[in-house]
């Protein structure tokens, strides 16, 4: 059984700093960022979990590209430990009928998961440490851990999978095909890329966090795999027998001043299209949810709220539900997957014309990363927002997208997406051509 060592520390803000130096040391980690220091956002006090939680270093490790969820649910039963790692977009090949033939700059597994060596839990200037050493180990380990703010600079040029006009013309097939009724909405995506890049990622993703604050940011390394998210969107989370669900549908960009900021909100806010859009995941979500349901349990806590974050204005709306205890959380995990906020609805013909117009394969971008406890709780953000790179190929790949509807105008989505994707070209320090 793990030990619960508990520190104060006088600076907690700098925690992730010293992690993110720490990670050039290990071959997996995992830092889960709420940015609760840095961010100006009106969320909820409850919103989050901790300031900042992290798995570091690997006792064992789980990869997996078959019967993923029973090799989950076997491996947690097998430790009873706390597990980090994410779920990739593809593990919708194992639950349906489906296969991915796009291009990928990244070969990963479908599930992987790890149990750490040490478990970060931050909560103000409280420092919860749970491991199998001693706290005198852990003291060590604290007081090795450095802070480099050295930012160095990146130039990177992203290429575009597709022309904006290729954009713009397969958005009005997908709208053909809504009004044939294949389906009510689809979320298309498309990627941004660049090869040979030689980068820091534990710079580039502090960059990307100090520019965004969002509450779900991740940093994972995996061998030679990173992922710099800054998600803004809450995938699901388990507490006890309650499941909550976080879709966000709805974007608007932040304001230069105060008052062109509220004129932004506001329209938000009476956005017939975007509540349209909300409404339909809402609803599917509300499906997938009473899969493991007790008999009328499923509730909308709160519908189309609209939340400000550094960057954004973004709709946001709460779905609960209570599951029995005898739910294993791999069925839970499998009976929602994948989020209904990255296909569409209906989910199976949705993610069938995804194959059909995207041209990359999404991979890990656009699947989850978090945390599962001893206890079969877990949290789990969307990837989105995200830079992905691949450290030993030197690929480097930004997915981005939107949702599809009847109200869609596709010169609108296309500014949509570029106003999510913004941050990280600025980051990046990448030029837009919008050809």
């Amino acid at each position: 059984m793990r030990q619960t060592h508990i520190f104060h520390i006088n600076q907690p803000s700098s925690l992730r700093n010293k992690l993110l130096s720490k990670s050039k040391e290990l071959t997996y980690i995992s830092i889960l960022d709420s940015n609760t220091t840095l961010s100006s956002s009106n969320l909820p006090d409850d919103y989050i979990n901790y300031d900042l939680i992290s798995g570091i270093g690997a006792l064992d490790v789980l990869e997996t590209n078959q019967d993923s969820f029973s090799s989950l649910k076997a491996f947690h039963q097998k430790n009873k430990d706390w597990l980090f790692g994410y779920l990739s977009y593809d593990l919708k090949n194992e639950l349906e009928a489906l296969n991915s033939e796009n291009l990928s700059g990244f070969y990963i597994p479908n599930l992987s998961f790890f149990i750490p060596k040490y478990v970060f839990l931050l909560k103000g200037n409280q420092l919860t440490i749970l491991t199998y050493e001693s706290k005198e180990d852990c003291s060590y380990l604290l007081s090795s851990l450095s802070s480099t703010e050295q930012i160095f600079p990146c130039d990177i040029n992203l290429n575009s999978r597709e022309t904006k006009e290729e954009y713009l013309g397969k958005i009005n097939k997908i709208k053909a095909h809504i009004q044939r009724g294949d389906i009510y909405e689809m979320n298309y995506c498309q990627e941004y890329y660049a090869q040979n890049v030689d980068l820091i990622p534990s710079h580039v993703f502090n960059k990307l966090s100090k520019k965004t604050a969002t509450p779900f940011s991740a940093f994972l390394k995996f061998k030679e795999l990173y992922a710099m998210c800054a998600s803004p969107e809450r995938f699901i989370k388990k507490s006890g027998n309650k499941l909550i669900s976080q879709p966000i549908k709805g974007t608007r960009e932040r304001g230069e001043n105060k008052a062109l900021d509220t004129v932004l909100l506001e329209e938000l806010k009476q956005s017939d299209k975007d509540i349209a859009e909300n409404v339909m995941i809402t609803d599917l979500v509300r499906n997938d949810l009473s899969i493991t349901a007790t008999k009328g349990s499923v509730k909308v806590e709160e519908l189309c709220a609209v939340y400000t974050f550094e960057k954004v204005h973004q709709m946001i709306t709460t779905i609960t539900s209570e599951v029995d205890c005898k739910v294993h959380f791999s069925e839970i995990l499998k009976s929602v997957f994948p989020m209904g906020s990255m296909t569409g609805a209906p989910k199976l013909r949705a993610m069938e014309l995804i194959e059909e117009f995207e041209t990359f394969k999404r991979g890990l971008f656009s699947g989850a990363i978090g945390y599962i406890t001893p206890k079969g709780d877990f949290d789990f953000n969307v990837v989105i927002r995200t830079i992905l790179y691949n450290a030993s190929t030197k690929y480097l790949s930004v997915g981005v997208g939107g949702a599809i509807t009847i109200k869609s105008d596709a010169e609108q989505e296309y500014e949509e997406c570029i106003v999510k994707v913004k941050p990280i070209f600025e980051v990046l320090n990448s030029k837009f051509d919008e050809k």
